[in-house]
């Protein structure tokens, strides 16, 4: 039996996902961890990332970034957590973990929502100003909307990082997908070994994907959005019939008319052309 049908066969065993140590159980480790992990990134990189980029550190922004970028490439996560465990943190359980992921997921994060906000067109921002807009306004309103596809990129990205490397929290008793590969590597299943980085790979695909989604639906120059935000408050009222235009005047008699009233009695006589006389009667 190759390697992935036992992993196959490993993945469907009912027993294998329920009880203390299953696969439900490490997976709910394991996106706990990146959550925290994730959430704490942010709370790092991004406010940095804003006084960067609109602050007063324009000027060192853009050399500070790069640098902390290259510094989290190139430092291994796993050295980090290897130093940490040897520190007194280790005696908190997973927060030397938590540290080495944090610390790998800030770079993309503060590299991509610096750029974003550090680009965006100087004529938008000037003309908002001239608008009376403040300066937490125009981060608001014009830096961040237009810088969101860049910064929801260095969150997508640090979101697959930080699950693909959580798994070596199992290497100091840690939880996590991890677990199942470490025990598979303890009793020499291969085929557990398989399993959990399949589990690994798909759980890191699905977060990508819900991220390319979140990004899509909360990414204020979305058709989607743009037409939410342009329809009308109220219902729609129909347009009024135009008013009918009003009768003609009749026109009025030709000048110089002669009124003339003719009674029976009064008819001139046949082959005689009567005799009026301009306004009386005959």
């Amino acid at each position: 039996m190759n390697a992935m049908t036992g992993a196959w066969s490993w993945l469907t065993t009912a027993a294998h996902w329920s009880g203390d140590g299953g696969i439900t159980q490490r997976l709910g480790e394991h996106l706990y961890l990146t959550a925290l992990a994730l959430l704490a990134a942010c709370a790092i990189a991004l406010p940095l990332a804003m006084w960067l980029g609109h602050g007063g550190g324009r000027r060192i922004g853009g050399a500070v970034a790069i640098n902390i970028s290259n510094v989290g490439r190139a430092v291994p996560t796993f050295a980090v957590l290897v130093l940490l465990t040897l520190t007194p943190l280790a005696r908190y359980g997973e927060l030397p973990t938590l540290i080495a992921l944090v610390l790998f997921a800030v770079p993309p994060l503060l590299t991509n929502a610096y750029v974003g906000i550090a680009g965006t067109d100087r004529d938008i921002v000037q003309a908002a100003r001239g608008m009376g807009m403040s300066r937490g306004q125009i981060l608001a309103r014009v830096e961040l909307p237009l810088a969101f596809p860049l910064l929801m990129t260095g969150v997508r990205t640090a979101a697959v990082q930080i699950v693909a490397t959580a798994t070596l929290a199992a290497l100091p008793g840690g939880g996590g997908l991890g677990r199942i590969i470490t025990a598979g590597f303890a009793t020499y299943r291969t085929s557990q070994v398989v399993a959990g980085a399949i589990l690994v790979a798909l759980l890191a695909l699905a977060v990508e994907g819900l991220m390319a989604l979140l990004q899509r639906l909360l990414d204020p120059r979305s058709p989607r959005r743009r037409r939410t935000s342009a329809a009308p408050a109220g219902p729609r009222k129909s347009p009024e019939a135009p008013p009918e235009p009003a009768p003609a005047a009749p026109a009025p008699a030709a000048a110089g008319a002669s009124l003339t009233k003719t009674s029976p009695g009064n008819r001139p006589a046949p082959g005689r052309a009567p005799s009026t006389v301009e306004g009386q009667d005959t």
